[in-house]
């Protein structure tokens, strides 16, 4: 790629990105990125576990036995900002004039019925009181006054909440106050990832949010400390200017910004494997900032994540056990196949067609690399509406299959078959993830050997009205993850309560 200027090199180097990473990313838009070969939806006893409530109750007291010498961290990605959530609020401030029209006409006329639900139900919105305060004797009419709600909670001159990161808004009115998701992840670590009155979080954060989470926990931290008997070990990082991608235009050379810079752009949730590879725990707790609940089902999901982690401790104590004694001394036939029964059955490991026709030596070492991998137990829940990303048995191009969690932008909708096994799936994916990232030795596995490169997405995007591609890295529960060792287990629905729009919010779910 001889196209590149000085000054392109010294950028790149600037961001920490190597000639070879950016050729490497050019070679992928020429290439395309081939879609994913599903063989068949991951279901229950077939890829899912699903426990009785006996079994539950086992497997929490299995980590409760176990918790007081592990060392525990919870992990959440919260760069998230809230304008999309806001969307469909941004199009009525720009799209309403009060003096023009009712309400009632300007729903009729446009079919919007976010803000018909935004509306009728803004009593029941945390931050209500707040912004009726604000704006009291300022409407003139009903419908001015829903409009200059809407203003004042997204305007940089109001309370601003478009540019707010999620993690800061006020998602739950309790009687003493609102809370933050940002407060609502501190009350569930110290249920289920403390251990001697500790409870480590990671929080990963946009670059100019980080001094506003800080200020909020300074704000929200010595509260909840006093309330659940916590010490809070709480750390910030961003994602890393390194993880970044080159975005190219239509004929796949660099897109460049109008003053002739390369445009980099950040690579989506993928990215942040680097900042969870920079963490070290025993059992590392995944899930997103928006997903978190009201007091009422803190238990229930502290249950659940501990029911999780039960099952994590028992698989790695397993592995651990067998991954000793192929390194200490000579395996037997039977060890072996004892062995590969726990990684089939256990950890859902699949083969290359012909193992069973390899020497003994080399079946030996092809079971013990497959051992000798993180760990990841993902919470699956039953699909009750559009699917996201879900559970699913993928072969690659040697007809290799593994367990992976697949968004549907990577299946390849055109094939009818293919569309079919998406279609039918029964659970999707919540972003519930329990990580065992050490080796039987206690050392810290490089997360970033297993990373499926082949799993990023290529999209469409608009610069200053030209049009570009983007690439996104592979998803950190996705592509990120896919040379893991992977357990996917039924939870309740109850742990799932994400809040993608500000309608959201109205769900039973996020009101007390």
């Amino acid at each position: 790629m001889n196209n590149l200027s000085q000054q392109d090199l010294a950028q790149m180097q600037k961001k920490g990105i190597s000639k070879e990473k950016v050729e490497n990313q050019i070679a992928t838009f020429k290439a395309g990125i081939p879609f994913v070969k599903l063989e068949k939806a991951a279901v229950v006893a077939d890829g899912i576990f699903r426990f009785s409530e006996d079994e539950q109750k086992q497997l929490i007291q299995y980590f409760e036995d176990e918790r007081g010498g592990l060392d525990l961290l919870k992990f959440v990605p919260a760069s998230g900002a809230a304008s999309r959530m806001f969307k469909a609020m941004f199009n009525f401030l720009d799209a309403y004039d009060a003096s023009k029209e009712t309400l009632a006409d300007y729903i009729e006329r446009t079919g919007d019925t976010a803000v018909k639900q935004f509306s009728d139900s803004m009593k029941n919105f945390p931050f209500y009181d707040l912004i009726m305060e604000r704006i009291s004797g300022k409407a003139k009419s009903k419908d001015e006054e829903v409009y200059l709600f809407v203003q004042e909670m997204l305007v940089a001159e109001g309370l601003n909440y478009g540019f707010y990161p999620k993690g800061l808004l006020p998602f739950h009115k309790y009687e003493s106050g609102t809370a933050t998701p940002f407060k609502e992840h501190l009350k569930e670590a110290a249920l289920y990832a403390k251990t001697d009155g500790e409870a480590n979080l990671h929080f990963t954060v946009s670059e100019q949010h980080t001094e506003m989470f800080k200020k909020e926990e300074n704000a929200s931290a010595p509260q909840i400390s006093l309330e659940t008997d916590t010490k809070f070990n709480i750390a910030y990082s961003n994602q890393k200017p390194s993880t970044d991608t080159i975005a190219v235009d239509m004929e796949n050379s660099p897109f460049r910004n109008s003053d002739g810079s390369l445009l980099f752009r950040p690579a989506g949730h993928g990215a942040l494997i680097e900042n969870l590879n920079d963490q070290d725990a025993d059992v590392i707790f995944i899930k997103n900032i928006d997903n978190v609940v009201v007091d009422d089902n803190l238990n229930e999901v502290a249950n659940s994540k501990k029911m999780l982690a039960g099952v994590l401790r028992k698989a790695q104590n397993k592995a651990f056990r067998y991954a000793r004694a192929m390194e200490t001394g000579t395996i037997s036939q039977e060890d072996a196949v004892e062995i590969k029964n726990f990684l089939e059955q256990e950890l859902n490991v699949r083969f290359p067609i012909g193992f069973e026709n390899l020497g003994g030596e080399e079946q030996i070492s092809l079971l013990a690399d497959r051992l000798n991998r993180p760990i990841r137990v993902c919470g699956m829940v039953k699909n009750e509406g559009e699917p996201g990303g879900g559970p699913f048995w993928i072969s690659d191009k040697n007809g290799n299959v593994s367990l992976q969690i697949v968004e549907s932008a990577q299946v390849d909708l055109s094939n009818a078959e293919q569309a079919s096994i998406l279609k039918n799936s029964t659970h999707f994916n919540p972003v519930d993830l329990i990580c065992g990232v050490r080796n039987f030795k206690g050392e810290k596995h490089d997360l970033l050997n297993f990373v499926d490169e082949k799993q990023g997405f290529i999209t469409s995007k608009t610069k200053e009205g030209k049009e570009l591609k983007a690439l996104e890295l592979p998803g950190l529960w996705n592509g990120a993850m896919a040379f893991w060792n992977t357990i996917f287990v039924e939870v309740p629905l109850v742990t799932f309560n994400p809040v993608k729009t500000v309608n959201d919010l109205l769900k039973p779910t996020h009101q007390v």
